[in-house]
Order: structure tokens, then C-alpha cells, then sequence
């Protein structure tokens, strides 16, 4: 296949880029830095501008994983901005630009987060809910969302990946949590309740693939492990695999000083499930936290085989 890929040069999309290099699929990545797509993401072709594919083959698949992160810095106003620029409005350009394609891509599969369901509390959750709209994460995942829809008005299959934070060896949340669990600084944020989902890197590489591959499948898919564990869970396990006491919980108080809003992607949660993929018949690599944390903590050798 021939796929363009925004967001290529990020966590997933170069486990991705790596993916199908394998399988020899051809390559695209538009990125505001095309002279490091090649080194970073397997050899893929660069591209600053949409508009530098004319004249080449049509594209088989389009897979639009753009976006700056969204926890690394507190939401002052330039941050949102930012943040709704490099989602909604990257995503806006390309489907208007896949609309003056004269031959379409056939899928579109495009990038979202479990933040789309705002803080859920307790109520369970699966892709049949309702949006939360009350934070900015949820209002910026729902237009996101609106956005990448609109492909279906061009024939195209659309699916939306509401994805959970993704565990990596390396990048990711679990980089950020490693140094400070190490050295037993860190335990439960808040009183450790709030639902937790999360996601093996593996799982979520196979997943789109699976997705990409699976004609039957559109709409939006909840990208998360279907073993759910609460905050206090899951810093239990981290200390565990990482062999370390998890010693000082952190006040909730201290957290919204420190990240206003923001604090909802630590104090919020999404009792979440995975239901479509599951229907669908995807298996997952590592279902369970504590088998996907000693792999990618402690096993040696490729983590993505």
C-alpha cells in the first residue's frame, strides 16, 4: 500500500513508520520537518506540503496522527492555541485537500484521545457514549473528530482512534513516570481512584494496522487494554516492575495549583472499554498491565515482536 502518514515522526508514528517498512508498504510522512522524516521514520519520504504528492501514484490510505502533545506544558492560551492548530485545523487542511484528489484514498484513519469522553467518574464507558465537552481536551478532541468526518462526505472510510496514554520503552508517559518512580518519589496522584486506561505501544501499532485492513470497520474505536485499573492500581504496579516503593502521594490540592485545567488528564479518568475492538475480533499483545510493564521494563530484545 501506499499510506500518508501526518504525525509520523512521533511516538507511534515511527513505531508505525518501522511496522510497515517491514512489510514494505510505502511510505509518505508530511511533517514541518521533512529533512529528519528519513532518518527517523525507516526511511519514509518527506514532504512539507500536501501539495508536492501531485503527480505521484494515488494513495491507498491515509493515516493522520498529528498533533503537539498535550501534557507536556500547562494550557496557558498559546499552548491551546497550538494545540487546536496542530489537530483540528492540520486535520481541516488535509481533507480539504484529499477532496481535490481525482482518485481517493480508501480509509482514513485518524487520530483522537479517551479525552473525547471528558471525565467520566464511574460510569462505564464504551464508543457508544456521549462526549464530555465540559474541558478543553474534550471540546479540542471533539473537533478534532468533526474535522476528519467530514472525509466521509468524499467517499471515504473514516475511523476515529480514541487513544488511551501509550506505555514505550521509550518517549511517552512512561519515560516522563520512570525517573521519579526509580527513585520512590512518586505514589497515587489524588485519592488513586480515577480510572486509568492505558495501552501497550505494540498493541497500538497492530491495532491500526488491524483497522486499516478491516473494510467492515468505521466510526470511532476506543484504543485502550481492556484490563482497566484505577491511579493507585496502577502506581502499584510501576513500583512493582520497577522494584521500588512508591513512598509520596501526591495531593490533589498541589496538582491544580500547579496545572490548572489541566489537571483533569491526572485527576480525571474514563472507566473505558474497548467494546468495537473486541467485536471486531482484535486480540490483544498484552491485555493485562502488570505483563505489559515487565515487558517493556524488563525484557529484552525487539519490545514490538
Amino acid at each position: 500500500m501506499r499510506i500518508l502518514i501526518t504525525g509520523g515522526t512521533g511516538l507511534i508514528g515511527r513505531a508505525l513508520c518501522g511496522h510497515w517498512k517491514a512489510q514494505r508498504h510505502e511510505l509518505i510522512v508530511w511533517s514541518r520537518q521533512p529533512q529528519k522524516v528519513h532518518a527517523l521514520c525507516s526511511g519514509a519520504l518527506g514532504i512539507s506540503r500536501l501539495q508536492e504528492l501531485a503527480g505521484h501514484p494515488p494513495l491507498d490510505a491515509v493515516v493522520n496522527l498529528a498533533g503537539a502533545p498535550i501534557a507536556d506544558r500547562p494550557w496557558t492560551p498559546a499552548r491551546r492555541r497550538l494545540l487546536w492548530q496542530s489537530r483540528v485545523e492540520w486535520t481541516r487542511e488535509l481533507v480539504d485537500w484529499l477532496g481535490t484528489l481525482s482518485t481517493m484514498p480508501r480509509v482514513l484513519l485518524s487520530g483522537s484521545a479517551v479525552g473525547w469522553y471528558g471525565d467520566g467518574g464511574e460510569r462505564a464507558l464504551d464508543e457508544s457514549s456521549l462526549p464530555g465537552r465540559t474541558d478543553f481536551g474534550s471540546r479540542l478532541c471533539a473537533a478534532w473528530e468533526h474535522e476528519a468526518c467530514r472525509a466521509v462526505q468524499l467517499g471515504m472510510r473514516v475511523v476515529l482512534l480514541r487513544t488511551a496514554p501509550v506505555l514505550a520503552p521509550t518517549g511517552g508517559m512512561l519515560a516522563r513516570l520512570r525517573l521519579p518512580f526509580s527513585w520512590g518519589l512518586v505514589g497515587r496522584l489524588g485519592n488513586g481512584r480515577q480510572w486509568m486506561p492505558w495501552i501497550h505501544l505494540q498493541d497500538q501499532v497492530e491495532l491500526i494496522d488491524f483497522l486499516l485492513r478491516r473494510e467492515d470497520c468505521a466510526g470511532a474505536f476506543n484504543a485502550c487494554a481492556p484490563h482497566l485499573v484505577r491511579n493507585a492500581e496502577f502506581t502499584r504496579a510501576l513500583a512493582q516492575a520497577l522494584r521500588r516503593p512508591a513512598l509520596v502521594p501526591v495531593p490533589a490540592w498541589a496538582l491544580r495549583l500547579l496545572l490548572g485545567e489541566m489537571v483533569v488528564l491526572l485527576l480525571g479518568g474514563q472507566r473505558l472499554e474497548p467494546r468495537r475492538l473486541l467485536e471486531a475480533g482484535y486480540t490483544y499483545r498484552h491485555p493485562r498491565l502488570e505483563e505489559a510493564l515487565h515487558h517493556l521494563l524488563q525484557a529484552p530484545g525487539n519490545l514490538l515482536r
